[in-house]
């Protein structure tokens, strides 16, 4: 998982992709789902406490909750997981903010992305899909692989990130689960 990056060591500051810094405590809410920055650009805002679920259906959810396990010393797969995939494939897209030892913010850990929620919510489906792709492909039922891939070819990334988030209020930190 990436540093995060702290402009001269202040923990309560975060150095954003764009190279703007913002306050964990001034800047950043629980409610929060996207950041309307100074450098114009709108960040997608993600906290450890949100559900997969913001991005996902809640039994895809309880799918990759139950069949990742991961390598750390986590039970089950959470939003930290998800993220550190992200991260993977867009190192110098994401600024991670630690603030595991502040208890004034009210989270442990803040991940503030180059993109907007959107394209966020597009960018974690596709690789949610590729990790799909990956476990089935291992799989030593070819039926069911073949079947896997057919249906991923039929899959419009967009269209259901279209009408997931249509279907959620993602306006506050009480949108609702379908």
């Amino acid at each position: 998982m990436a540093e995060p990056r702290v402009p001269g060591g202040r923990e309560s500051e975060l150095e954003l992709p764009c190279g703007k810094v913002i306050s964990t405590h001034d800047d950043l809410d629980l409610g929060m789902r996207e950041y309307d920055c100074a450098c114009g650009a709108s960040h997608a805002v993600v906290l450890d406490m949100h559900p997969l679920a913001r991005f996902v259906p809640e039994f895809l959810e309880q799918v990759l909750t139950e069949t990742i396990e991961p390598a750390d010393d986590h039970d089950e797969f959470t939003m930290a997981h998800l993220l550190g995939v992200v991260i993977e494939e867009f190192p110098e897209q994401v600024a991670v903010a630690d603030a595991t030892e502040d208890g004034a913010v009210g989270f442990s850990m803040a991940w503030v992305t180059d993109f907007d929620a959107r394209r966020l919510h597009e960018i974690v489906v596709e690789l949610i899909v590729e990790l799909m792709d990956h476990a089935v492909s291992h799989a030593e039922d070819d039926e069911m692989a073949a079947e896997f891939e057919s249906q991923m070819l039929e899959f419009d990334i967009e269209a259901f990130v279209d009408q997931y988030r249509a279907e959620r209020n993602f306006e506050d930190e009480h949108d609702s689960a379908v």
